[in-house]
């Protein structure tokens, strides 16, 4: 097969491209990853690149001593193991039905939803409405207003209604099998990639979660992570210089603040690294199925 020099050149600038890509997302990371595991010094110095500085151990040795980091571990898996599964029940039950020719009212009711996408009632009314139903400062307020989203209902609709055939729910219907049978046997095993990316983009969302608990908490027994790896990070700069007389105290101070901040990074990313390579074979196909919204 010939290959014209136009095809060639513009595989070079694919190629270009792709590789400048992959240096500007990798290099902060291998950047981060590489200062966890340097000295304070070498941190505070700037001297840390692509490899660690006078490799050091001091970061992690922290953070395991720091009970706040593993309060906010345990509070962040729960969050997102619980609002994940909350958020597939919800957001599958609702696009169900709006997948099926047969229900009357679809069009208008996915209209109304889509709606919502873009008109939102505010902070302050969805906090009125939040602390009216009691639940601030609960565990649940980290969950339910969360648990439906119209972007992830309309995908999952979509799927349905594109991947399936409408053979197997006549042939079910005629086997006597109800809906909700032919959801939970039928439907849901042949729809492991959107179901997938969901769980995926749900549990990524609720581990990163940060605004709500903000706003809504104020328990530190109920924090999630990223709450106290905010705390971690604004360390540094809350250090009083007037009540430090050594200047070599105040620079190791800032220095320790800054090696911990990389090193809770680390942490705080490893859970969604861990759930990334079991769904990653289902992303491409549960997202370009699921997005095409006709």
């Amino acid at each position: 097969m010939h290959v014209s020099g136009s095809d060639i050149l513009f595989d070079v600038i694919v190629y270009v491209i792709l590789i400048f890509a992959l240096i500007v997302v990798a290099y902060p990371l291998i950047n981060v990853l590489s200062a966890s595991f340097s000295s304070a010094s070498g941190v505070s110095a700037g001297q840390v690149v692509l490899l660690p500085v006078r490799p050091s151990l001091v970061a992690y040795k922290m953070v395991i001593g720091y009970k706040n980091i593993w309060i906010g571990y345990r509070n962040s898996l729960c969050y997102m193991v619980v609002g994940t599964l909350m958020a597939l029940f919800t957001n599958v039950l609702a696009a169900f039905p709006l997948s099926r020719k047969e229900f009357v009212g679809r069009r208008v009711l996915t209209l109304i939803l889509a709606i919502t996408m873009y008109v939102h009632g505010g902070l302050v009314p969805t906090y009125l409405v939040i602390s009216s139903l009691g639940l601030l400062d609960t565990f649940w307020v980290m969950v339910i207003p969360g648990a439906a989203s119209v972007w992830h209902i309309i995908m999952i609709r979509t799927y349905f209604q594109n991947s399936i055939p409408d053979e197997l729910y006549e042939a079910s219907q005629l086997d006597g099998c109800s809906d909700l049978k032919y959801l939970l046997s039928v439907l849901l095993p042949l729809s492991g990639p959107i179901v997938a990316v969901i769980a995926l983009y749900t549990a990524v969302g609720i581990w990163n979660s940060y605004f709500n608990a903000l706003i809504y908490l104020t328990k530190q027994e109920l924090y999630p992570l990223q709450i106290f790896l905010r705390n971690i990070l604004t360390l540094g700069k809350n250090i009083n210089i007037d009540e430090v007389e050594n200047i070599e105290e105040v620079q190791d101070m800032i220095g320790l603040s800054n090696l911990m901040k990389y090193a809770v990074i680390v942490v705080a990313s490893v859970p969604v690294m861990v759930i990334y390579p079991f769904v990653q074979r289902y992303f491409v196909k549960g997202v370009v199925v699921g997005s095409v919204k006709g």
